[in-house]
């Protein structure tokens, strides 16, 4: 395709934000259709953790993880001058507690992946607590997994970000329904593999809902920690996030319970600092899972000019700047470099 060519997105979070952005900048024509508004799925959330899985049994959707988080600083630059508004980008670690020797001895071990896998790119060690701040969680050992691939974006200043760049340069947002134009890439997130489900005649995704909160405290340009399965991001807004259920069963998509309290009751005794910290923002919604676990990118089959970008789960904008670039390369140049596990086909 040349530029000054329409391409239409269908879907307003983390992964049609993102196509929608790259071909823009490409010098593509973008008209992005959103049918309720920007973030209304799992997109719109409060956590944000951009972080990676663990450096062993390396596999293609590790490389990919890998590759999209060393490319976030660029992209998320680029956004920003593109459109003027800031997405809350910053890399600035994660710690995760150590309970005993043997988590010691097997965060050890893992280093030695991290460097063969990751290269000098970025480190993961085992450290000291003391080495660091107010939110430094409570650590049996004394000492925490330290890695300095993980970042943090706010989801909701991400997606206004992406929106104001992809305006910026010539595209167009649709909030309801508007005519399909050119190439259609449908990231239409977990009521889209609902609808997939239908078209297929056999299950290849659909969601699982997740409650998260924000908490008001400063707490600096500090890493984000990850424990006991609970994420707690520190944004520059001057918040904490506290992230997520994982809800397989649910009756209202969008709505919180008792579940998110006890959630915040986990983090606050993870991390003591955050005792008192005032609730400002409770949040639920439900994230897309495809069949295969990874993103479900490509060809949508049998439907010429039609592509998908979906399954982002809890890894979205995580993975958003390379699912961008892959699918904006697949649509635009027929060049496919989407790796096995991500397909369509994988999922069918």
């Amino acid at each position: 395709m040349a530029r000054g060519e329409w391409v239409t997105v269908r879907g307003g979070g983390a992964f049609g934000l993102a196509c929608g952005y790259e071909l823009a900048r490409r010098g593509i024509k973008v008209r992005l259709i959103e049918t309720v508004r920007l973030g209304a799925g799992s997109s719109g959330g409060t956590v944000g953790a951009l972080a990676p899985h663990v450096p062993e049994n390396w596999n293609p959707k590790k490389q990919f993880q890998l590759e999209s988080l060393l490319m976030a600083e660029a992209f998320w630059a680029g956004v920003r001058a593109a459109g003027g508004k800031d997405a809350g980008y910053a890399r600035l670690g994660r710690i995760q507690p150590l309970a005993d020797d043997v988590a010691v001895a097997r965060a050890e071990e893992r280093a030695a992946g991290a460097f063969a896998h990751w290269g000098e790119a970025a480190v993961w060690r085992v450290a000291p607590l003391s080495e660091f701040g107010a939110l430094a969680p409570l650590s049996p050992t004394g000492l925490v997994i330290h890695d300095t691939l993980s970042a943090r974006a706010a989801p909701r200043a991400a997606g206004a970000a992406l929106a104001a760049a992809i305006t910026a340069l010539g595209g167009e947002i649709v909030i309801g329904e508007g005519d399909e134009i050119g190439p259609v890439i449908h990231a239409t997130g977990w009521q889209g593999l609902l609808e997939l489900n239908a078209a297929f005649g056999k299950t290849v995704g659909g969601g699982i809902k997740g409650q998260s909160a924000l908490l008001r405290f400063d707490a600096g340009a500090v890493p984000q920690v990850y424990a006991e399965s609970v994420h707690i991001v520190p944004h520059a807004d001057g918040t904490v996030a506290i992230g997520s259920t994982s809800e397989r069963e649910f009756d209202a998509p969008d709505t919180t319970d008792a579940q998110l309290d006890d959630l915040v009751a986990k983090a606050r005794r993870l991390c003591p600092v955050l005792e008192g910290a005032e609730v400002v923002d409770r949040w639920a919604g439900v994230r897309p899972r495809a069949r295969s676990r990874a993103p479900m990118l490509g060809a949508w089959p049998g439907r010429a000019g039609h592509f998908i970008a979906n399954g982002g789960f809890k890894i979205g904008f995580g993975m958003a700047p390379k699912v961008a670039q892959v699918m904006s390369d697949l649509v635009l140049e027929g060049r496919d470099a989407i790796p096995e596990g991500f397909r369509v086909e994988d999922n069918l």
